[in-house]
């Protein structure tokens, strides 16, 4: 009996990486019976394999997950959870400061959706170069007293790509962010490449339903690896009920205790402490509106 990581999952097999190499696995039998709620095994699921010849193997069974990214999958019997990727360390989210213009409504519902699905998040403002020394600090600067680490990087002068690749060294991460944000040239100089790869597996995993869907996540030479997610979409606030929402930011959560009523919405109420915070200045007015936007159901 082996034990090994998946880093591929394709059409029922997945490519289970050993102490002896990559081992081309299926599913024991056993595993598939019955009805499921989500993925029996997905990439970032450690499991333990037999192998059957030098290069093929049968996954026996799949190692209880830590956290996991996942969205919501139409399935007849009910809700039905895909996972994206098992047991990341952290989400990378990757903004540009312009060219195109950061979307902090965007932004914000990845924090929100991390937090709900307990990963750890980190905030990589790209194109820095594009800018004066100030500006970035300006837009993404009121993220790090959030917990919310914060890398300021330009992949054209390869400022702060150093300390990026110093974070992404021995973890799990997955990336997503929106088009034009510089996800593949970070990738690339993280290892020249990878950008490439990344974006040829996301593509094929956004194509139709008839298409064959690939998950993948990439070794990094440091250590560690990185999976890019297959589309925005996946990225969905599907299981985040409206009265639940002010326990996903961190600068309203500490202060719902100091609400006048225990069903506040922080929205109207009188005797509101996030209102109060709002108006004193110790919330962002952005991170506040996107809370709003979120409350009431609207797109960012």
């Amino acid at each position: 009996m082996l034990s090994g990581l998946i880093i591929r999952a394709q059409s029922g097999f997945y490519s289970v990486e050993t102490e002896r190499g990559a081992v081309i696995c299926h599913l024991r039998g056993h595993l598939k019976r019955g009805p499921r709620r989500e993925d029996v095994a997905a990439v970032g699921d450690w499991v333990d394999i037999t192998l059957v010849g030098s290069e093929s193997g049968v996954i026996e069974a799949v190692k209880p997950r830590v956290r996991m990214l996942s969205r919501l999958a139409p399935n007849p019997q009910g809700d039905y959870h895909q996972i994206i990727i098992a047991n990341p360390d952290q989400a990378v989210f990757v903004f540009s400061c312009t060219r195109p213009e950061p979307r902090f409504g965007m932004l914000d519902r990845f924090l929100v959706i991390a937090e709900k699905q307990k990963i750890p998040s980190v905030i990589v403002a790209n194109k820095i170069d594009l800018l004066d020394r100030q500006a970035p600090e300006r837009l993404f600067g009121h993220y790090e007293p959030l917990g919310y680490p914060v890398f300021y990087t330009s992949a054209l002068t390869g400022e702060g790509m150093e300390a990026l690749r110093s974070r992404l060294s021995g973890k799990i991460s997955v990336f997503a962010g929106p088009s034009g944000g510089g996800k593949s040239s970070l990738l690339n100089w993280v290892m020249p490449g990878l950008g490439l790869k990344a974006r040829e597996v996301s593509r094929a995993t956004r194509k139709g339903r008839h298409t064959t869907v690939v998950r993948e996540m990439f070794p990094l030479p440091g250590g560690g690896y990185v999976a890019d997610t297959p589309g925005l979409k996946a990225l969905a606030m599907w299981d985040i009920q409206p009265e639940e929402l002010d326990g996903y930011f961190p600068e309203l959560r500490q202060r719902v205790s100091g609400c006048a009523f225990s069903d506040c919405t922080h929205t109207h109420e009188p005797g509101c402490s996030v209102i109060s915070a709002v108006e004193a200045g110790e919330i962002h007015p952005e991170r506040y509106n996107s809370y709003i936007k979120m409350r009431l159901g609207e797109d960012e």
